[in-house]
């Protein structure tokens, strides 16, 4: 059983989740995106989770703004997401940090 239960959760969005969660490889994810996302909405998604990490990394409001072209309210409301959500951001960004901390180790 869920911990989370998204308030938007019916039999559609179980199916997306499952598809995703069946992606295997980075190519896959490519190609699903690329055929189930117009260009803007995977845009709109690529500057939220750069957004995201800007702020996970302390990088103030106008700079995040100045290198993503991002609005304040779009920043506001990832960070508020970010902050109050749920984890699904955090949950990404603390797995890319410990990957390229583990990477950074192997290379030395």
């Amino acid at each position: 059983m869920l911990s989370f239960t998204p308030h938007w959760k019916d039999k559609n969005s179980e199916l997306l989740v499952k598809a995703l969660l069946s992606l295997k490889t980075e190519e896959e994810v490519w190609r699903l995106l690329d055929d189930l996302c117009t260009i803007a909405e995977v845009k709109a998604m690529t500057q939220r989770i750069h957004v995201a990490k800007l702020l996970f990394e302390d990088t103030t409001y106008n700079i995040i703004a100045r290198e993503t072209g991002a609005s304040t309210a779009t920043i506001s409301r990832v960070n508020r997401c970010l902050n109050y959500g749920a984890d699904g951001y955090r949950t990404v960004l603390d797995r890319l940090k410990k990957e390229a901390e583990d990477e950074k180790q192997t290379n030395t």
